[in-house]
């Protein structure tokens, strides 16, 4: 299947399946006005129906607000007109008698799908600064172009997704104004698809993989393509998606424009209707739970969930109160429902105290407050809360829905009953709910949508979380276990202790063993040799985990020990922090660790920041639960934890982040059995997939794809090791010759390579890896040849871990220096012309035929490219030799010699043409011109070349002359040109294009595109 059929194929989805207009972009040169991205017709008639009692002058206006949307910067005109798309325009006009009145105009019909117009326009042409570009596909809803499209052919190997989306971040950068408006972006392949934002990178471009949120395709047996545009593009899906799922998410650095996952998308969806039930007069309270497992996005699915409450018509401006059972994890979200304030319509409010939880609690309606539980006491113990309000349309959205948090029996959440009687629950959790928490579903009720390990990973919504355990347990002997227990029960003697107080004396005997001073002084000196062997491989961001304070300070100071160049007093600087809270009565030696919420946040901003120096943080219970950071791969676990808390703890590592393939966690202190109970917890709740998988697991994978690479090479690449110093050189120019003659096998190569590369770097610590590592290396360094042979302009987001991976590497046989191409074909690099007799001579004697022909390949591209920057007709004939050369020699039509010589003549074509100028005595631009017109293939048997080149030297002076700057989108400017061109061809009586008409449209067009590409020569000149 070709990029045209399924071009096609897409539109005949829209067409017939969705019930969208289609056109091609020729059919709307009538509709666009000075060549702007925005159907301005489409768009007045738009809103003058939607929008009937607005007076004509203030519908323009409306209309001239939209087309002001121009500050340069792409993202902020694309916030500010997305405000615009879901809030409306606000007008001001006359109403008689001297008043005036303020009103909205709304650009869509959110509420009526079919009061709008879809139409899908394809290669809808789009010129700006020059540059000339035809997206695939544009999704226009009442003139505006709110999506686009790029779609590449399946069965081309250098035309994936990725590519796709590379192609689309090329034209935000040369055609701007197309994004301004967009709403998102979608990138396929037909099999594979995945929809982002303009501000996402490719590991944010998301599968869509449900046409109706319950049916979930196995991508492996189905294209991906035509369920994404069913399950997107129905027009009340894609009015909903972008009216309520969509956010710009604001942090002091930058702002991030997300949209929802499918899953998200479905489950808010869910949770929407199941709220407006519970809320209801009958209803019961009990929304339900919605469990998607971490990592996956469940804080900004309750974002897209309040955003879409506070406007559900059912729910009269609801009041949500967001409760959480800490602090910090109140923070936490506080900050990302703030961050995202434009969709919620509103600011969100904190609960400072439970006077400030009263006076926000008690208004007539609206609001979205966030408070701890904590808050719900009385001030008096044994006091009853007093009754805030009987409304029915508060919800209570609580934020990981355990018992452990919330004692629904008779603890905080009794008084919060009293406090709102009527109010509805609803829970959002990442772990599921266990079988003992029966008061939990007794509140919340039940499920209402389940996302689980399986599917996230499966859907590339999280990665793998591997295990590995690396005890560190100090033995004591018999004797003096008992001289310990005797010397507890001493202490205890006589008292009468509590199950509380007999909890605390069990804890604090374990916790005296585990943070002995022997006993950190191994865990220390074996983890900062762990972490500085994955550092070295480019993992290098980690959480400890201590089971108090104490040993959390311990810790830090035996690391300090070995790696004194580490520490730094100031929090802005150092390598290794403690995150703990604490008082002025904690001992001197532990005040410089605590810190108030800023300096947490400060640090916890300096962690997920990849290129801070940050390195290590060490907790207790703090970011356990709700601290996000993406580039953290590590989890160093020394504290017993179960159930969801050692769920919560452990997804610390599993989030999305370049190229990273899992999350490691390390088992210092045993909790392997508490892992499988937590999986049998999990399981329980009908969740699929595992929690952890074994270290080991990895190691295999890695070994597999080793096997694989070696493969390749039929296993003869150790000969390598054996040669002498002078020698290894030429064998890796043998080996990558090998390699390109190979079916495939460039393709095959890199990506194998990439694979195992970043396996290795995930278990870089295990003594499987090391085994392999010198073999990576010159794996690596053949890639790296490959890589700059074929000039590869393409994202190579592996590129900072191999450099990491030679770190690591005795005896590295790559260079850090740039690889020169010639030096990577083996040959001395020329000073003269790669074009010349010599240079060309020298390429055919090259013993090594596939590395020659990938240069020359390479080569020659480059050429063809500088030359179609000022001769479209001569780069096109040249580039079209190129492709036929090489596509007969991939089929098997010629070999490497004959298609080596094929392009050596080609070579010597285009030398011959550079001084075709010379000969006829024109300019560079009179020669394009020239070759413009020299086209038609019987013009230079009628006009001969000195005719030509007369029509060559005029058409340079009057074109140069009557070219404005911004020409190309100006119409007016362009009808003159053309008829200026066609006067000077009649003049000449240059042959028709159609002799019964007399037109010259084909050839006119040949000349203004070639003007076009000319436009920056001159500008030079």
């Amino acid at each position: 299947m070709t990029e045209a059929q399924i071009e096609q194929l897409a539109l005949d989805i829209f067409q017939n399946t969705l019930d969208y207009d289609v056109a091609h972009a020729a059919n709307l040169s009538k509709e666009r006005q000075n060549s702007d991205v925005i159907l301005r017709g489409r768009l007045e008639k738009a809103i003058a129906t939607i929008n009937p009692q607005i007076p004509t002058e203030a519908q323009e206006e409306a209309i001239k607000q939209v087309f002001r949307i121009t500050t340069g910067n792409v993202l902020s005109d694309n916030e500010a007109f997305h405000t615009l798309l879901t809030e409306g325009v606000d007008v001001k006009f006359s109403i008689g008698n001297g008043q005036s009145k303020t009103d909205k105009i709304w650009l869509i019909d959110w509420e009526s799908a079919f009061n709008n117009q879809f139409l899908a326009v394809q290669q809808l042409t789009v010129i700006e600064n020059h540059n000339n570009k035809r997206p695939d596909i544009v999704v226009f809803i009442n003139g505006l172009p709110l999506v686009v499209l790029e779609l590449k052919n399946p069965v081309d190997e250098n035309a994936g997704v990725i590519e796709a989306f590379n192609q689309l971040q090329t034209y935000k950068q040369l055609i701007p104004s197309l994004f301004s408006y967009n709403a998102f972006l979608v990138a396929t392949d037909h099999w594979f698809a995945k929809l982002g934002t303009i501000s996402s990178d490719y590991s944010r471009f998301m599968e869509w993989k449900t046409e109706d949120g319950e049916t979930i395709i196995n991508t492996d047996e189905t294209e991906e393509m035509p369920v994404l545009l069913r399950g997107v593009f129905r027009k009340d899906i894609l009015l909903d998606f972008i009216r309520q799922f969509i956010v710009f998410e604001r942090t002091k650095e930058k702002t991030i424009k997300k949209i929802a996952a499918y899953h998200q998308y479905y489950a808010v969806n869910k949770a929407i209707n199941s709220t407006i039930k519970a809320s209801n007069i009958v209803g019961d309270k009990r929304a339900g739970v919605v469990w998607h497992t971490q990592g996956s996005g469940k804080s900004l699915s309750m974002v897209f969930y309040t955003g879409k409450l506070v406007l559900t018509p059912e729910m009269e401006n609801p009041t949500i109160v967001v409760l959480t059972d800490r602090n910090d994890l109140d923070q936490q979200l506080f900050e990302t429902f703030s961050n995202c304030n434009q969709l919620l319509r509103q600011k969100p409010k904190q609960a400072e105290s439970r006077a400030a939880l009263r006076d926000v609690l008690a208004v007539a309606s609206g609001g979205i407050v966030f408070t701890t539980i904590q808050k719900f006491l009385p001030e008096e113990k044994g006091d009853t809360y007093p009754t805030l309000s009987t409304r029915r349309n508060i919800v209570v959205v609580a934020d990981e829905a355990h018992r452990s948090q919330y004692d629904f029996i008779d603890g905080f959440a009794r008084n919060m009953r009293d406090a709102l009687p009527n109010a509805s629950f609803i829970g959002f959790t990442g772990t599921p709910i266990e079988k003992e928490d029966a008061n939990t579903q007794a509140v919340f009720g039940d499920y209402i949508d389940i996302y689980d390990i399986q599917q996230a990973v499966e859907d590339g919504a999280t990665v793998r979380i591997y295990f590995e355990s690396r005890l560190a347990k100090v033995r004591i002997k018999d004797d003096q276990q008992k001289i310990i227990d005797e010397r507890v029960e001493e202490i205890t003697e006589g008292e009468e202790l509590t199950d509380r107080q007999k909890r605390f004396v069990k804890w604090t005997s374990k916790e005296a063993v585990v943070g002995s001073k022997e006993r950190l002084e191994k865990v220390a000196a074996d983890l900062v040799q762990h972490f500085e062997t994955r550092e070295s491989a480019g993992l290098s961001k980690a959480m400890i985990v201590c089971m108090s304070r104490r040993v959390c300070i311990g810790l830090h100071d035996e690391i300090m020990k070995l790696r004194p160049e580490w520490y730094d007093k100031e929090d802005t600087k150092g390598v290794l922090k403690v995150i703990m809270t604490g008082s002025a009565s904690d001992p001197l030696d532990w005040q410089e660790h605590i810190r108030n919420n800023p300096r947490r946040k400060a640090i916890g901003d300096r962690l997920k920041d990849p290129k801070d120096p940050l390195k290590i943080v060490i907790v207790r219970d703090m970011w356990l639960t709700g601290f996000d950071a993406p580039c953290l791969n590590t989890l160093y676990v020394d504290k017993q934890m179960n159930g969801h808390n050692l769920m919560q703890a452990i997804a610390r590592v599993n989030r999305v982040f370049g190229d990273k393939d899992g999350g490691l966690v390390v088992d210092y202190i045993g909790i392997a059995q508490d892992l499988k109970k937590a999986l049998a917890i999990y399981t329980e709740n009908k969740g699929r997939g595992n929690l952890a998988f074994d270290v080991g697991e990895a190691v295999a994978k890695m070994q597999e794809f080793y096997e694989i690479v070696c493969n390749l090479f039929e296993k003869k690449h150790k000969h390598y090791f054996e040669l002498p110093l002078k020698d290894k050189y030429n064998y890796i120019l043998d080996a990558t010759n090998h390699i390109l003659g190979l079916k495939d096998g460039k393709k095959r190569f890199k990506f194998e390579v990439t694979r195992l590369t970043r396996m290795f770097a995930l278990v870089a610590q295990t003594p499987e890896a090391k085994e392999i590592r010198d073999d990576l290396a010159f794996f690596q360094a053949i890639k790296a040849r490959i890589v700059k042979l074929e000039g590869s302009k393409k994202q190579r987001t592996d590129a900072e871990l191999e450099t990491a991976i030679r770190q690591i590497i005795d005896d590295a046989i790559i260079s850090t220096e740039v690889i020169d191409i010639f030096d990577a074909a083996g040959i001395k690099k020329p000073d003269i012309s790669i074009l010349s007799e010599e240079f060309l001579n020298e390429i055919r004697n090259l013993p090594r035929k596939n590395l020659g022909l990938e240069l020359l390949k390479r080569l020659l591209n480059d050429e063809i490219q500088m030359r179609e920057a000022t001769n479209i007709i001569q780069s096109k004939k040249f580039s079209e030799m190129l492709a036929n050369a090489v596509k007969r020699y991939q089929n098997g039509l010629i070999d490497s010699a004959q298609v080596m010589e094929e392009l050596i003549e080609l070579a010597k074509k285009m030398k011959e043409a550079d001084k075709r100028g010379e000969k006829l005595n024109l300019r560079v631009d009179e020669l394009a011109f020239y070759d413009a017109l020299a086209e038609n293939p019987s013009v230079e048997t009628i006009l001969g070349d000195d005719t030509l080149k007369k029509i060559a030297h005029e058409l340079v002076e009057n074109v140069r002359k009557n070219a404005t700057i911004d020409w190309q989108i100006k119409e007016s400017v362009q009808a003159t040109l053309r008829n200026m061109v066609k006067r000077i061809l009649r003049k000449y009586k240059y042959p028709p294009d159609d002799p019964q008409t007399g037109e010259y449209n084909e050839s006119i067009q040949r000349v203004l595109d070639q003007a076009e590409r000319l436009a920056d020569y001159w500008t030079k000149e």
